[in-house]
């Protein structure tokens, strides 16, 4: 188990980032705002960059939790 532990945060950081692409891609692209004139696309886009920037918050959050979880073990091991 001493090596695997590696493989499994990696594995999770590749699971992340798939689930926070299709999340981008399926919820985030489709959003559009309309009646606001020239600053549709604007507002529009201040909104994904929004909610991007959560997600990255949230998945730095839960690999940082998953890396002292993983690792906190290997150490005591």
């Amino acid at each position: 188990m001493r090596g695997s532990s590696i493989f499994i945060f990696v594995g999770m950081m590749w699971v992340l980032l798939i689930v926070g692409g299709g999340i981008v891609t399926t919820i985030l692209g489709p959003i559009s705002i309309t009646g606001y004139g020239d600053l549709n696309q604007m507002i529009a886009s201040g909104i994904k960059a929004i909610i991007a920037i959560i997600l990255v918050i949230i998945w730095i959050v839960i690999l940082s939790k998953m890396n002292k979880w993983i690792f906190h073990k290997e150490i005591k091991s």
